[in-house]
Protein backbone atom coordinates (compact mmCIF):
# COMPACT_ATOMS: atom_id res chain seq x y z
CA UNK A 1 0.00 0.00 0.00
CA UNK A 2 0.96 3.39 -0.33
CA UNK A 3 1.96 5.74 2.69
CA UNK A 4 3.33 9.21 3.82
CA UNK A 5 6.16 8.22 6.07
CA UNK A 6 8.44 10.79 8.55
CA UNK A 7 11.69 9.34 9.42
CA UNK A 8 13.12 11.72 11.38
CA UNK A 9 12.47 15.12 13.30
CA UNK A 10 13.09 18.18 11.04
CA UNK A 11 11.88 21.66 10.66
CA UNK A 12 9.58 22.87 7.68
CA UNK A 13 11.80 26.12 6.84
CA UNK A 14 14.87 23.86 6.55
CA UNK A 15 12.95 20.50 4.92
CA UNK A 16 9.71 21.08 3.25
CA UNK A 17 9.48 17.93 2.51
CA UNK A 18 9.48 16.16 5.92
CA UNK A 19 7.23 12.85 4.30
CA UNK A 20 8.11 10.60 1.86
CA UNK A 21 6.26 8.49 -0.36
CA UNK A 22 6.66 4.58 -0.32
CA UNK A 23 5.12 1.55 -0.50
CA UNK A 24 4.81 -0.59 2.53
CA UNK A 25 2.93 -4.18 3.47
CA UNK A 26 -0.71 -3.80 4.10
CA UNK A 27 -1.32 -4.32 8.27
CA UNK A 28 -3.06 -7.13 9.66
CA UNK A 29 -5.86 -6.38 12.00
CA UNK A 30 -5.23 -8.24 15.63
CA UNK A 31 -7.50 -9.48 18.34
CA UNK A 32 -9.86 -5.92 18.72
CA UNK A 33 -9.13 -4.26 15.68
CA UNK A 34 -9.96 -3.51 12.44
CA UNK A 35 -8.51 -2.99 9.20
CA UNK A 36 -9.74 0.62 7.46
CA UNK A 37 -9.58 1.42 4.26
CA UNK A 38 -8.96 5.26 4.51
CA UNK A 39 -10.91 7.45 2.10
CA UNK A 40 -9.53 10.44 3.76
CA UNK A 41 -7.53 11.98 6.27
CA UNK A 42 -7.13 15.47 7.90
CA UNK A 43 -4.26 17.65 8.08
CA UNK A 44 -3.52 18.49 11.59
CA UNK A 45 -1.32 21.43 13.34
CA UNK A 46 -0.63 18.40 15.55
CA UNK A 47 1.58 16.74 12.50
CA UNK A 48 3.61 19.91 12.70
CA UNK A 49 4.36 19.17 16.68
CA UNK A 50 4.88 15.51 15.57
CA UNK A 51 7.69 16.47 12.71
CA UNK A 52 9.03 19.19 14.52
CA UNK A 53 9.86 17.40 17.56
CA UNK A 54 7.12 19.37 20.37
CA UNK A 55 5.49 16.10 20.51
CA UNK A 56 7.29 13.54 18.58
CA UNK A 57 6.25 10.12 17.65
CA UNK A 58 7.17 6.82 19.62
CA UNK A 59 9.19 5.22 17.34
CA UNK A 60 10.15 5.69 13.05
CA UNK A 61 9.22 5.36 10.67
CA UNK A 62 5.66 6.74 11.32
CA UNK A 63 3.09 7.34 9.19
CA UNK A 64 1.27 10.39 10.57
CA UNK A 65 -2.52 11.31 10.70
CA UNK A 66 -5.51 11.49 12.91
CA UNK A 67 -8.60 13.28 11.51
CA UNK A 68 -9.45 10.16 9.55
CA UNK A 69 -12.81 8.46 7.45
CA UNK A 70 -12.45 5.03 6.14
CA UNK A 71 -14.53 1.90 5.50
CA UNK A 72 -14.20 -1.43 7.10
CA UNK A 73 -12.03 -3.58 4.84
CA UNK A 74 -11.18 -6.58 7.47
CA UNK A 75 -12.34 -7.78 11.07
CA UNK A 76 -9.90 -9.07 13.37
CA UNK A 77 -10.88 -12.07 16.11
CA UNK A 78 -13.52 -10.57 18.81
CA UNK A 79 -14.74 -7.47 17.13
CA UNK A 80 -18.55 -7.74 17.14
CA UNK A 81 -19.72 -4.42 16.97
CA UNK A 82 -18.81 -3.60 13.30
CA UNK A 83 -19.00 -5.21 9.58
CA UNK A 84 -16.88 -4.91 6.83
CA UNK A 85 -18.03 -1.85 4.78
CA UNK A 86 -19.14 0.26 7.83
CA UNK A 87 -17.99 3.95 7.50
CA UNK A 88 -16.41 4.75 10.61
CA UNK A 89 -14.17 7.79 11.94
CA UNK A 90 -10.75 7.85 13.78
CA UNK A 91 -9.52 10.24 16.24
CA UNK A 92 -6.37 11.42 18.66
CA UNK A 93 -7.73 9.05 20.61
CA UNK A 94 -5.89 5.47 19.82
CA UNK A 95 -5.87 3.27 23.12
CA UNK A 96 -5.10 3.42 26.50
CA UNK A 97 -4.50 1.51 29.50
CA UNK A 98 -8.42 0.78 30.28
CA UNK A 99 -7.52 0.31 34.17
CA UNK A 100 -5.91 3.16 35.83
CA UNK A 101 -8.15 5.98 37.47
CA UNK A 102 -8.54 7.93 34.58
CA UNK A 103 -9.46 5.18 31.95
CA UNK A 104 -12.03 4.10 35.15
CA UNK A 105 -14.09 7.03 35.23
CA UNK A 106 -14.02 8.31 31.89
CA UNK A 107 -11.10 10.28 31.35
CA UNK A 108 -8.78 8.01 29.21
CA UNK A 109 -7.79 11.15 27.63
CA UNK A 110 -5.17 11.58 30.81
CA UNK A 111 -4.31 7.93 30.93
CA UNK A 112 -0.73 7.07 31.49
CA UNK A 113 -0.54 5.19 29.06
CA UNK A 114 -2.35 7.02 26.39
CA UNK A 115 -1.69 6.04 22.60
CA UNK A 116 -2.05 8.66 19.90
CA UNK A 117 -3.33 7.67 16.60
CA UNK A 118 -0.58 8.94 13.73
CA UNK A 119 2.21 9.21 16.49
CA UNK A 120 2.06 6.01 18.67
CA UNK A 121 0.70 4.00 16.14
CA UNK A 122 0.55 4.51 12.19
CA UNK A 123 -2.14 6.97 10.98
CA UNK A 124 -3.99 7.65 8.32
CA UNK A 125 -1.67 9.09 5.73
CA UNK A 126 -1.60 5.89 4.08
CA UNK A 127 -4.24 3.53 2.15
CA UNK A 128 -5.41 1.38 5.19
CA UNK A 129 -4.56 1.50 8.51
CA UNK A 130 -5.27 -0.86 11.67
CA UNK A 131 -6.99 0.54 14.46
CA UNK A 132 -9.27 -0.60 17.74
CA UNK A 133 -12.27 -1.38 16.61
CA UNK A 134 -13.49 0.65 20.32
CA UNK A 135 -11.48 3.72 18.89
CA UNK A 136 -14.22 4.42 16.11
CA UNK A 137 -17.42 6.30 15.72
CA UNK A 138 -20.00 6.13 13.47
CA UNK A 139 -20.09 9.01 10.98
CA UNK A 140 -23.82 10.87 9.95
CA UNK A 141 -24.76 9.81 6.98
CA UNK A 142 -25.31 13.95 5.78
CA UNK A 143 -21.42 14.45 5.79
CA UNK A 144 -19.05 13.15 2.87
CA UNK A 145 -15.84 11.42 3.76
CA UNK A 146 -13.95 14.85 2.94
CA UNK A 147 -16.09 16.54 4.99
CA UNK A 148 -16.25 14.47 7.94
CA UNK A 149 -12.28 14.54 8.03
CA UNK A 150 -11.97 17.53 10.01
CA UNK A 151 -14.30 16.91 12.83
CA UNK A 152 -12.67 13.75 14.21
CA UNK A 153 -9.91 16.48 15.78
CA UNK A 154 -10.26 20.26 14.72
CA UNK A 155 -14.08 19.64 15.17
CA UNK A 156 -13.61 17.10 18.49
CA UNK A 157 -10.97 18.69 20.39
CA UNK A 158 -12.73 22.17 20.42
CA UNK A 159 -15.74 20.48 21.11
CA UNK A 160 -13.74 18.89 24.60
CA UNK A 161 -12.27 22.98 24.78
CA UNK A 162 -15.59 24.34 24.13
CA UNK A 163 -17.42 22.55 26.82
CA UNK A 164 -13.87 23.09 29.74
CA UNK A 165 -15.13 26.89 29.20
CA UNK A 166 -18.40 26.32 30.93
CA UNK A 167 -20.02 28.80 28.31
CA UNK A 168 -23.55 29.88 28.88
CA UNK A 169 -25.87 30.69 26.82
CA UNK A 170 -25.84 34.69 26.84
CA UNK A 171 -21.74 35.61 27.99
CA UNK A 172 -19.35 36.32 25.47
CA UNK A 173 -16.71 33.85 24.20
CA UNK A 174 -13.22 35.13 22.33
CA UNK A 175 -11.85 32.41 19.42
CA UNK A 176 -8.24 33.55 19.40
CA UNK A 177 -6.80 32.01 16.27
CA UNK A 178 -9.59 30.77 13.44
CA UNK A 179 -8.22 28.00 11.48
CA UNK A 180 -9.47 24.18 10.93
CA UNK A 181 -11.12 24.18 14.53
CA UNK A 182 -12.39 27.24 15.71
CA UNK A 183 -14.34 27.66 12.27
CA UNK A 184 -16.51 24.13 13.53
CA UNK A 185 -16.31 25.69 17.11
CA UNK A 186 -17.91 28.96 15.93
CA UNK A 187 -20.97 26.91 14.14
CA UNK A 188 -21.44 25.14 17.43
CA UNK A 189 -21.87 27.79 19.69
CA UNK A 190 -24.43 29.92 17.51
CA UNK A 191 -26.36 26.42 17.54
CA UNK A 192 -25.99 25.71 21.23
CA UNK A 193 -25.71 29.31 22.17
CA UNK A 194 -27.63 31.82 20.02
CA UNK A 195 -27.49 34.75 22.67
CA UNK A 196 -24.09 34.78 22.91
CA UNK A 197 -21.63 36.91 21.34
CA UNK A 198 -18.55 35.74 19.50
CA UNK A 199 -15.34 37.42 19.08
CA UNK A 200 -12.78 36.12 16.51
CA UNK A 201 -9.27 37.43 17.03
CA UNK A 202 -6.56 36.47 14.26
CA UNK A 203 -3.25 37.31 13.21
CA UNK A 204 -2.96 41.11 11.67
CA UNK A 205 -3.54 41.21 7.80
CA UNK A 206 -5.30 37.65 7.62
CA UNK A 207 -7.99 38.64 5.84
CA UNK A 208 -9.20 35.73 4.30
CA UNK A 209 -9.86 33.89 7.91
CA UNK A 210 -11.48 37.42 9.10
CA UNK A 211 -14.17 37.13 6.23
CA UNK A 212 -15.00 33.62 7.17
CA UNK A 213 -15.49 34.29 10.69
CA UNK A 214 -17.80 36.88 9.68
CA UNK A 215 -19.52 34.83 7.12
CA UNK A 216 -20.24 31.96 9.95
CA UNK A 217 -21.85 34.79 12.25
CA UNK A 218 -18.48 36.18 14.48
CA UNK A 219 -20.24 39.38 16.21
CA UNK A 220 -17.26 41.27 15.89
CA UNK A 221 -13.70 40.43 13.85
CA UNK A 222 -10.25 41.94 15.20
CA UNK A 223 -6.63 41.06 15.59
CA UNK A 224 -4.65 39.78 18.45
CA UNK A 225 -3.99 42.27 20.27
CA UNK A 226 -6.97 44.90 19.21
CA UNK A 227 -9.62 45.76 22.22
CA UNK A 228 -12.43 43.65 21.71
CA UNK A 229 -16.14 45.59 22.25
CA UNK A 230 -16.60 44.11 25.86
CA UNK A 231 -14.62 42.01 28.36
CA UNK A 232 -15.05 38.14 27.77
CA UNK A 233 -16.46 35.59 29.99
CA UNK A 234 -14.71 33.05 28.22
CA UNK A 235 -12.26 31.93 26.21
CA UNK A 236 -10.59 29.28 23.41
CA UNK A 237 -6.83 30.13 22.19
CA UNK A 238 -6.61 27.89 19.72
CA UNK A 239 -3.36 29.04 18.78
CA UNK A 240 0.43 27.55 18.50
CA UNK A 241 1.68 30.76 20.18
CA UNK A 242 2.27 32.47 23.60
CA UNK A 243 1.22 36.00 23.00
CA UNK A 244 -2.84 34.62 21.96
CA UNK A 245 -2.64 32.87 25.66
CA UNK A 246 -1.38 36.62 27.41
CA UNK A 247 -4.06 38.81 25.12
CA UNK A 248 -6.66 36.71 26.14
CA UNK A 249 -6.36 36.37 29.66
CA UNK A 250 -5.62 40.30 29.40
CA UNK A 251 -9.16 40.64 27.73
CA UNK A 252 -10.93 38.05 30.04
CA UNK A 253 -13.73 39.87 32.50
CA UNK A 254 -12.88 38.91 36.74
CA UNK A 255 -13.89 35.18 37.23
CA UNK A 256 -13.76 34.55 33.55
CA UNK A 257 -11.66 31.41 32.05
CA UNK A 258 -9.40 30.90 29.05
CA UNK A 259 -8.84 27.16 27.74
CA UNK A 260 -6.02 26.19 25.92
CA UNK A 261 -6.63 23.95 22.98
CA UNK A 262 -3.01 22.54 22.16
CA UNK A 263 -0.52 19.82 22.50
CA UNK A 264 2.36 22.28 22.55
CA UNK A 265 3.21 25.56 22.23
CA UNK A 266 6.03 26.82 20.03
CA UNK A 267 9.03 28.06 21.01
CA UNK A 268 11.79 30.38 18.93
CA UNK A 269 14.03 30.20 21.81
CA UNK A 270 15.13 27.96 25.08
CA UNK A 271 14.11 30.69 27.16
CA UNK A 272 10.98 32.37 25.67
CA UNK A 273 9.60 35.04 27.76
CA UNK A 274 6.01 35.22 28.77
CA UNK A 275 5.14 38.75 29.94
CA UNK A 276 2.07 38.39 32.76
CA UNK A 277 1.80 41.07 34.93
CA UNK A 278 -0.42 39.84 37.61
CA UNK A 279 -2.72 42.51 38.49
CA UNK A 280 -3.52 43.18 34.77
CA UNK A 281 -3.35 39.41 33.46
CA UNK A 282 -4.22 36.93 36.22
CA UNK A 283 -5.95 38.95 38.84
CA UNK A 284 -9.89 38.57 39.89
CA UNK A 285 -9.41 35.02 40.02
CA UNK A 286 -9.47 34.28 36.17
CA UNK A 287 -8.49 31.08 35.41
CA UNK A 288 -6.78 29.49 32.69
CA UNK A 289 -7.10 25.70 31.41
CA UNK A 290 -5.79 23.39 29.26
CA UNK A 291 -7.05 20.72 26.87
CA UNK A 292 -5.64 16.82 26.63
CA UNK A 293 -6.70 15.21 23.37
CA UNK A 294 -9.87 13.93 23.62
CA UNK A 295 -12.19 10.95 25.12
CA UNK A 296 -14.63 8.25 23.02
CA UNK A 297 -17.79 9.96 24.72
CA UNK A 298 -16.41 13.64 23.30
CA UNK A 299 -15.60 12.11 19.84
CA UNK A 300 -19.26 10.45 19.81
CA UNK A 301 -21.39 13.22 21.42
CA UNK A 302 -20.04 16.13 18.97
CA UNK A 303 -20.20 13.85 15.96
CA UNK A 304 -24.27 13.24 16.50
CA UNK A 305 -24.09 17.20 17.46
CA UNK A 306 -21.89 17.67 14.34
CA UNK A 307 -25.18 15.80 12.44
CA UNK A 308 -27.90 17.66 13.89
CA UNK A 309 -26.54 20.80 13.34
CA UNK A 310 -25.62 20.30 10.68
CA UNK A 311 -21.89 21.60 10.36
CA UNK A 312 -20.26 22.60 7.42
CA UNK A 313 -16.87 22.55 7.59
CA UNK A 314 -14.89 24.60 4.55
CA UNK A 315 -12.02 22.08 3.50
CA UNK A 316 -8.90 22.76 1.32
CA UNK A 317 -8.68 18.84 -0.64
CA UNK A 318 -4.77 17.29 -0.92
CA UNK A 319 -3.94 14.53 -3.02
CA UNK A 320 -1.90 11.82 -0.81
CA UNK A 321 1.32 12.72 -2.72
CA UNK A 322 1.13 16.70 -1.52
CA UNK A 323 0.48 16.05 1.66
CA UNK A 324 4.13 18.36 2.09
CA UNK A 325 2.55 21.08 0.81
CA UNK A 326 -0.58 20.82 3.09
CA UNK A 327 1.72 21.40 5.53
CA UNK A 328 3.82 24.14 4.49
CA UNK A 329 0.22 25.77 3.57
CA UNK A 330 -0.64 25.08 7.08
CA UNK A 331 2.51 26.20 8.75
CA UNK A 332 2.22 29.37 6.84
CA UNK A 333 -1.37 30.14 7.84
CA UNK A 334 -2.55 29.69 4.07
CA UNK A 335 -5.20 26.96 4.56
CA UNK A 336 -8.79 28.39 5.17
CA UNK A 337 -10.90 26.22 7.13
CA UNK A 338 -9.34 22.47 7.15
CA UNK A 339 -6.83 21.11 4.49
CA UNK A 340 -7.92 17.35 4.08
CA UNK A 341 -6.39 14.71 2.14
CA UNK A 342 -8.08 12.18 -0.31
CA UNK A 343 -6.82 9.21 -0.32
Amino acid sequence: MKAMILEEITQLEKNPEPLKLVEIPRPEPGQGEILLKVLACGVCHTELDEIEGRTPPSTFPRVLGHEIVGRVEKLGSRVGNLQIGDRVGVAWFYSGCGKCEFCQRGNENLCPEFQATGRDADGGYAEFMNVPADSTYPIPGVFSDLEAAPLLCAGVVGYRALKLTGLKDDEVIGLFGFGASAHIIIQVVKYKFPHSRVYVFTRPNQLKHQNLAKKLGADWVGATGDLPPEKLHRAIDFTPAWNPVVQALRNLRPGGRLVINAIRKESRDKETVINLDYSTDLWYEKELKSTANVTRVDAAEFLSLAGEIPIKPEIQVFDLKDANRALVLLKQGKIQGAGVLKI
